[in-house]
């Protein structure tokens, strides 16, 4: 995909992996919406990256994910502001088992408002032309991660959204492309935290799940998603692990 005055809406842009997600896609000549709900960081970044990129091509919208009308609003602000949106990225999550309902609620029902949102407005039976959504999974979408099961299980579950919603039948009706990018262990995730855990075993099964994974840039991670934007099929999953390009991993169906 040609980036060039095209609009990304990012949600969990102000910092880490959603702020490398919006420079690459300016750096390639795109326009982005910075959704986040942190108002302080997301307009310092909004407005270190319109020094570096241009303020026309920059916008910041405070997003709380997990409230459906804010969620709204900020795809109602960034339509108003830019004319269009073609790419949707979600990308905000939580990860920490300690809050397992929030965390529920930001990274699967954040995803799925997103989602939904997204085939709303950019939806060829809105007037849309179509477009790129990209839900932001994890290498525990496709290998549990015993550390911190509640965060496994809702990055399990965007796999499967991102398989049906990517399917042909939706994707027929509103030209809406969705695919599942999933990260192996980033630079900024190498320290072990324990207050995302909920036990010190919890902390112990941390560096079982990361065993044989080399940390990853952050930048990494942007220039290879954004990289298989245009190729990548509707529904299809990609790996990305070890600093190496991203890989489609297949999915087997069970056939009855």
């Amino acid at each position: 995909m040609d980036l060039i005055e095209k609009v990304a809406l990012v949600t969990g842009a102000a910092t880490g992996l959603g702020k490398a997600f919006c420079e690459e896609i300016l750096r390639l000549g795109g326009k982005v919406s910075i959704c986040d709900l942190d108002s302080d960081a997301g307009e310092h970044t909004a407005e270190e990256l319109s020094m570096t990129f241009g303020s026309d091509r920059v916008l910041f919208c405070h997003c709380d994910v997990t409230d459906y009308s804010q969620y709204e609003e900020a795809f109602q602000t960034t339509l108003t502001e830019f004319d269009t949106i073609d790419i949707v990225i979600n990308n905000a999550e939580i990860w920490n088992d300690k809050f397992w309902e929030l965390e529920v609620d930001v990274n699967l029902n954040g995803t799925i408002r997103g989602t939904l949102l997204a085939q709303r407005f950019m939806g060829r039976a809105s007037g849309g032309r179509g477009g790129v959504v990209v839900n932001m999974g994890s290498i525990t979408s496709v290998r549990p991660q015993i550390s911190t099961p509640i965060y496994s299980a809702t990055k399990h579950a965007i796999l499967a959204l991102t398989r049906s919603c990517g399917d042909a039948y939706h994707y027929n009706q509103t030209g809406v492309k969705v695919i599942c990018v999933c990260p192996a262990l980033l630079e900024n995730e190498v320290t072990s935290n324990s207050k995302r855990f909920k036990s010190p075993n919890h902390e112990k099964a941390w560096q079982l799940d990361i065993k044989g994974l080399t940390p990853q840039k952050l930048e990494h991670v942007a220039k290879s998603s954004i990289a298989i934007l245009k190729d990548a099929s509707s529904g299809s999953i990609w790996l990305i692990a070890n600093g190496k390009a991203a890989k489609e991993v297949p999915y087997s169906a069970i056939q009855f």
